[in-house]
């Protein structure tokens, strides 16, 4: 099969972030298909360009893995400024994801496959599936606009008017729709007036390869965790971006009311609250927070394997209730327990596994609470990661998935 994928964060070979589709993508090639992805120059968490995208509004990358050419198109670095910078961002790599897929790629493609956040993305998938007569699967891994309304991101009323008329348009022309959770489908059925015939579910996976090929390798986590100086620490590690969708803010607050602890919460990533969290930090005098900047996938693994645990946090609003952390999948492939800030599916995945513990978001006491509960229930939490590990590789295994994936589009495309 002949993919053309489009995703404006594709990431860069070995960023830290959400990889699902760099993983699902190699799997596919490694099954023989072929997948071309048209993709943004700027990382979604930075909002910044790498300085070989700089003057630039194509750069070709092709065999980005075998079988994988990546086309990276035009975005405004104007993303991370204000609304209307991250809104031209978006509309940015619309009309340069489509000059690309128009006049940049040569090849006869089976299926488009669009992923969204960002929901506008799906006008590229659109308009290409039009003019080259291909089937469309939109793909949502976030409900959007309802996120971006609820974190406050998006508060214009007529982009709002339009994202919502845009998404029913969308879900419409789509051949296929995959959601993500199981609570995705049920909003689109109960909310969305969407045919259940036409929606698949695909959710985020664990990719078991990268923490086995450290641990095969005689990596010794407790030396590591002495080497970041983390001596007789509890350490507790977040990983992912650092925005306003993730309100990391109630982290420091718990860190700070368990000073008098051996906690520390180490947490890696980049995003446009970062800055004023270290200085968050800085000026309350917290000691127990380290900030580590954006680490490569294969590296990333080696400080989940050194912490006593993974958490996964998000804001608390109705909408996060519909997703499945992509974190929690990376804590559970390293056999960590998580430490779980979000309610809804989250909480039915990680107390179905049994492999972590919740607290209410925002609720800085029961954070607190269930963190001693942690020090002092170690015994538990062996067996928590245990679990998390045997439960992913029985139902979130990547290349299970992503063949399951193609499987279901390959039946499509041949009816169309």
């Amino acid at each position: 099969m002949k993919i053309l994928l489009i995703h404006q964060y594709f990431l860069e070979k070995g960023d830290g972030g959400g990889s699902r589709f760099n993983e699902m993508s190699q799997v596919w090639a490694d099954m023989g298909h072929e997948i071309t992805v048209l993709a943004g120059m700027v990382h979604y968490n930075t909002g910044k360009k790498p300085e070989k995208y700089k003057r630039k509004y194509f750069y070709k990358d092709m065999n980005f893995y075998d079988n994988v050419d990546v086309i990276r198109c035009h975005v405004s670095e104007a993303y991370n400024v204000n609304f209307l910078g991250r809104l031209w961002a978006y509309f940015s790599f619309v009309f340069s994801s489509i000059y690309a897929g128009l006049f940049k790629v040569d090849k006869k493609y089976d299926v488009i496959i669009v992923t969204s956040p960002p929901l506008f993305v799906g006008i590229t998938a659109y308009v290409l599936s039009r003019i080259k007569r291909l089937p469309l699967v939109f793909e949502i891994r976030d409900l959007w606009p309802e996120s971006a309304i609820d974190t406050g991101v998006l508060t214009n009323k007529v982009i709002i008017k339009f994202a919502y008329w845009f998404e029913s348009f969308i879900y419409k022309k789509a051949a296929l729709i995959n959601v993500l959770t199981p609570a995705f489908k049920d909003k689109l059925i109960q909310n969305k007036k969407v045919s259940p015939n036409k929606i698949i579910f695909i959710p985020n996976a664990a990719d078991f390869s990268i923490a086995e090929n450290i641990m095969s390798s005689n990596f010794d986590s407790e030396s590591f965790k002495k080497e970041l100086g983390y001596v007789n620490n509890f350490v507790i590690t977040y990983v992912g971006a650092h925005g306003v969708a993730n309100h990391l803010i109630q982290l420091v607050d718990a860190a700070e009311k368990l000073k008098d602890t051996n906690v520390i919460f180490q947490l890696i990533g980049a995003g446009m609250n970062k800055e004023k969290l270290k200085e968050e930090v800085k000026n309350r005098k917290i000691k127990n927070v380290v900030f580590i900047g954006p680490v490569a996938k294969s590296e990333v693994f080696k400080y989940i394997l050194a912490s006593d645990m993974g958490t996964s946090v998000l804001k608390k609003v109705d909408t996060f209730k519909t997703i499945y952390s992509n974190k929690t999948f990376d804590y559970m492939s390293c056999k960590k327990p998580t430490l779980l800030l979000i309610d809804g599916v989250s909480r039915e995945l990680v107390e179905t596994a049994n492999c972590g513990v919740y607290a209410e978001p925002e609720n800085i006491e029961d954070i607190v609470i269930k963190v001693k509960w942690c020090i002092e229930n170690k015994n538990d939490l062996q067996k928590m990661g245990n679990n998390g590990y045997h439960y992913a590789k029985k139902h979130f295994d990547r290349k299970k998935l992503a063949d399951r994936y193609l499987e279901l589009i390959d039946n499509k495309v041949s009816l169309t």
